[in-house]
């Protein structure tokens, strides 16, 4: 790995996140996730977060009936209610309070056998206990690749079923947009997506004892770039 992993550079990076979240970017991430008209480029991002979670969604068991799941970064929480209807106990969490605001009133009084609740703060807090499955989709995707894999490590300590999670694929486009982001920095610009190498991480991976990895699958839809992989506990 090119770097190791510093404990206060996660602290800070997620407190970026939760500062444009709820700021800058919530206007625009409320409208990207309803059925508002949005641009072209911001269309094919909606259908590629779409077609995310239904690849995510699909990887979990159908009845979800007495299984405990963590949405970690809920957003808008359109994954929490689709498990939660499929039957399970769903703690939602999200850094930013008004994304968790809006879900918490999109969200239909009636889920079924299933139920949310909404958090706000950080999604590795050891007080919001153990789960039988844990989704982090596009919520670990600002992170370097030691501070992401140290997040998934921290999360396989509290799950005893699957960890299902997104990053940005590694290519050479990609990869010169983040270095020139880093070059030409602007105030308004979201915290920079860091593209990370498949091949490293699952190397990284590798070295997670009585966990390997599983189902593993990537969307592509115009401007959303995004691959999605297993973790199974063994």
């Amino acid at each position: 790995m090119a770097t190791q992993f510093a404990p206060n550079r996660y602290d800070s990076q997620r407190e970026k996140l939760a500062q444009y979240f709820d700021g800058t970017a919530q206007k625009a991430w409320i409208d990207l996730t309803s059925n508002a008209k949005v641009s072209g480029i911001r269309a094919t991002v909606r259908a590629g977060r779409d077609a995310m979670r239904a690849q995510l969604l699909g990887w979990l068991p159908e009845d979800l009936r007495r299984r405990d799941v963590l949405d970690a970064g809920c957003g808008t929480g359109s994954l929490s209610v689709e498990a939660a209807c499929r039957g399970a106990v769903v703690t939602a969490i999200d850094v930013a309070q008004g994304l968790v605001d809006i879900a918490a009133e999109r969200a239909p009084s009636y889920l079924g056998h299933g139920r949310i609740q909404w958090r706000v703060g950080d999604m590795l807090d050891p007080a919001l206990g153990s789960f039988d499955h844990v989704v982090a989709m596009d919520s670990l995707i600002h992170y370097a690749l030691p501070d992401m894999v140290w997040a998934l490590s921290a999360l396989a300590r509290r799950c005893t079923g699957s960890i299902l999670f997104t990053f940005a694929p590694y290519t050479p486009l990609l990869g010169a947009m983040h270095t020139v982001g880093k070059v030409f920095p602007r105030s308004d610009r979201s915290p920079a997506i860091v593209p990370i190498a498949e091949s490293e991480l699952r190397a990284a991976l590798a070295q997670f004892e009585g966990w390997e990895v599983g189902r593993s699958g990537r969307i592509s839809s115009g401007f959303y770039k995004s691959h999605a992989m297993e973790l199974v506990k063994i």
